[in-house]
């Protein structure tokens, strides 16, 4: 999850950064340059690597296209400066969905860059049991009674203790500083890719076995198994921002996602910014559309889907 919790990697070097915006080398993502009568102009709006972000971007696209007349190019670029910094050049005029809390403040500084507000999307990160469990053993989601617990989430793996599932290694996490902080019997084992969490899960509430594990808001596995959110256990409120300072003992924050855009098409203060800056839905919006494409939709399909079946929230961005 992009820097601030870290479910991808976000870190890259100044030089690599003005290189990708300067040489033009980024891959154009369905290389949607669609036209329809209107002055909208044309933009550039940032592509990154998760479905969930593919989701927002293109719902957003297809309406520009289809509305307002817009010309949009979408190109795939690297999350945080890299995009940042195509932001300023001039190549980039639009990031649906940030989870940086601020990173952008240098650029934002020099007016290369303009928040614009919540995308409506929350995240969401936390530790959670397979659903099934929760019918079961209903006071299994309070942290407190996680150690009751430990011995029937056993694995070959884990030590005779319980298995504690993580994302893969480069994701940042607090799960080693709950499980210590919070004297937990259980061992954290980091799973080897995001798949292997989706199957962990999957399984678990397939054949009623036990599992704990990492999980994230907006993300296609709520979708999958509709009573995830209500298996999320439960640590006291978070009273932190930063995951070096993070004691272990609270909760990982929900942090609202934020939009950005360039100072470009900030000036132009035209119906694509207006669009932009209106931009706003949920977390089952979302993991709607990113769950179609990965049944096989294509980008467009699975917006317009969605589109078709949410009239009334496209019109208010509309103004409508």
């Amino acid at each position: 999850m992009k820097s601030l919790f870290g479910r991808r990697s976000a870190i890259v070097t100044a030089a690599l950064a003005t290189a990708l915006v300067l040489s033009g080398c980024s891959s154009s993502v369905n290389d949607s340059a669609g036209e329809a009568s209107g002055d909208c102009g044309s933009y550039a709006i940032a592509m990154h690597a998760w479905g969930g972000y593919t989701a927002s971007a293109q719902v957003l696209a297809e309406v520009a296209k289809a509305e307002l007349g817009c010309t949009i190019t979408q190109t795939t670029l690297e999350e945080g400066p890299v995009t940042y910094d195509a932001m300023e050049a001039g190549t980039i005029d639009v990031l649906i969905e940030d989870w940086g809390g601020g990173r952008w403040k240098d650029w934002s500084d020099r007016g290369a860059v303009v928040e614009v507000g919540d995308n409506g999307n929350i995240g969401i990160i936390g530790m959670y049991v397979a659903p099934w469990m929760v019918e079961k053993y209903p006071d299994i989601t309070d942290s407190k009674n996680l150690n009751k617990y430990a011995a029937l989430f056993k694995t070959a793996d884990s030590g005779g203790k319980g298995a504690w599932f993580e994302g893969p290694t480069g994701y940042t996490t607090i799960g080693e500083k709950m499980v210590s902080a919070n004297k937990l019997n259980f061992k954290v084992i980091f799973s080897g890719s995001e798949a292997a969490l989706v199957d962990g899960f999957l399984k678990a509430e397939e054949n009623k076995t036990p599992f704990i594990g990492y999980a994230w808001q907006p993300w296609t596995l709520h979708s999958k198994l509709p009573t995830l959110e209500a298996a999320r256990v439960k640590f006291p409120a978070n009273d932190w921002s930063d995951p070096a300072s993070a004691s272990g003992l609270t909760d990982y924050p929900s942090t609202p996602l934020k939009k950005l855009i360039s100072k470009k098409l900030n000036d132009a203060n035209d119906s694509f910014t207006s669009l932009v800056k209106n931009f706003k839905w949920t977390n089952a919006d979302q993991n709607g559309v990113a769950a179609d494409l990965e049944s096989g939709m294509t980008a467009e399909e699975a917006a317009n889907k969605w589109i078709a079946a949410n009239t009334a929230t496209v019109n208010s961005w509309l103004g409508k």
